[in-house]
């Protein structure tokens, strides 16, 4: 919601800050149909690669703070309208299943809205469960999104 550009613009600024942290690599902005059953307009997305000595836990918690702090995130309706969305996809070749972080995440493989842009700065990256890389990933991917780059 708002101004979907510069919310990102100002996600990826706030991610890059987080302590021990650097933004390495960025997609650019795609425009994306919603997924899932409210109707609700287009969303853009990116996806960045971060070099971080935060582990995947303090790395989660950190942007759930970006997003409640930076962006107002209220969870009211699930997978609804907001200004923000962070999620962390992979952690390296880490695979990690604890009380809310599954590494990783677990819809990443079907959504081409992650796997476009995600294509665009590692296409080589193996997805540490399925073993394939995300070019695979995303050339096999059935799925009626549309995803159209900026």
């Amino acid at each position: 919601m708002g101004d979907r550009e510069l919310n990102l613009l100002r996600a990826v600024a706030e991610v890059g800050r987080l302590p021990g942290s650097r933004v390495t690599a960025l997609s650019s902005f795609y425009e994306t149909s919603p997924v899932g059953n409210v109707k609700q307009d287009r969303f853009y997305n990116a996806v960045l690669r971060l070099s971080t000595h935060l582990d995947a836990r303090s790395l989660l918690n950190s942007i759930l703070r970006i997003e409640d702090e930076c962006f107002n995130r209220v969870r009211t309706i699930h997978q609804g309208p907001r200004r923000m969305d962070l999620d962390l996809l992979l952690y390296g070749d880490s695979v990690i299943s604890e009380e809310n972080l599954l590494i990783p995440h677990p819809r990443l493989a079907e959504r081409r809205f992650v796997l476009q842009p995600l294509c665009e700065i590692a296409p080589d990256l193996l997805h540490p469960l399925t073993g394939k890389t995300i070019r695979e990933l995303l050339a096999s991917l059935e799925s009626d999104e549309t995803v159209v780059k900026l």
